[in-house]
């Protein structure tokens, strides 16, 4: 597994990276934003730990560009913080993070973090599932989604691999109400290390893409006090 590691101080930047590579990690080291959007256009990695404050771009100027640029490798982005009052607005902002650390960090603690973010996969057996509601067609084994749209053709969604596994556990059950912690479990695992509130960041993002109007949403619910449901009838 390919990581790249944005961090402008070298003794933190070096302690990550030999802590990774111990563990058999492939780690490229960029000390500022602009180095860092190069390196990923030139060869996305598979996970960034990506540090908040940097030069030349700070890291959720730099996380907002990646996930402006879908591509094949859809990489998972650790932030890494030295403030805690700046975790809200991490988590907060729609940047598309997936995890974040606070400084000082035990480095045991980030590689099972690490670990965590890349075993995450959509937890629904091997066998090819494909769901059909009125408005949307999902094939979780080719990894595909389509929107019907007005004119009743099939419009290809360019989703994000959090995105698209969060459609498909939403349109496998219309109708079930999902709590946060439901999500976690479904989506991420027994081994997620991060703040419940990343699920409403993700279903804000996957909502842009899929409903005519966002703040009003047809198909993705807000249940107040629980959490999410998805409504479109089965077909």
């Amino acid at each position: 597994m390919d990581i790249l590691i944005v961090e402008d101080e070298p003794e933190i930047a070096q302690l990550i990276q030999l802590s990774l590579e111990k563990e058999g990690f492939t780690c490229r080291l960029s000390r500022d934003g602009l180095s860092a959007l190069r390196m990923f256009q030139e060869q996305p990695p598979d996970l960034i730990i990506l540090d908040l404050m940097i030069p030349a771009l700070d890291g959720l100027e730099v996380c907002a560009r990646i996930r402006q640029k879908p591509g094949t490798k859809d990489p998972y982005i650790m932030m890494l913080t030295a403030k805690g009052e700046e975790i809200d607005r991490v988590i907060g902002l729609s940047t598309g993070a997936d995890d974040y650390m606070t400084k000082p960090f035990s480095p045991r603690e980030l590689v099972a973090r690490v670990r965590a973010l890349l075993r995450r996969s959509l937890r629904q057996g091997g066998q090819n599932q494909l769901y059909r509601t009125q408005h949307f067609v999902v094939d979780v084994e080719q990894r595909t989604a389509n929107r019907q749209t007005e004119h009743a053709e099939l419009e290809i969604l360019d989703l994000t691999t959090l995105e698209f596994n969060l459609l498909s556990t939403f349109v496998s059950n219309p109708g079930r109400v999902w709590n946060r912690t439901q999500l976690i479990d479904k989506l991420w695992g027994d081994n997620f290390y991060g703040d419940e509130r990343v699920v409403d960041t993700h279903v804000a993002r996957l909502r842009k893409k899929i409903e005519k109007d966002a703040a009003n949403p047809t198909f993705i619910k807000t249940v107040v006090g629980v959490g999410y449901k998805f409504e479109d009838p089965v077909v």
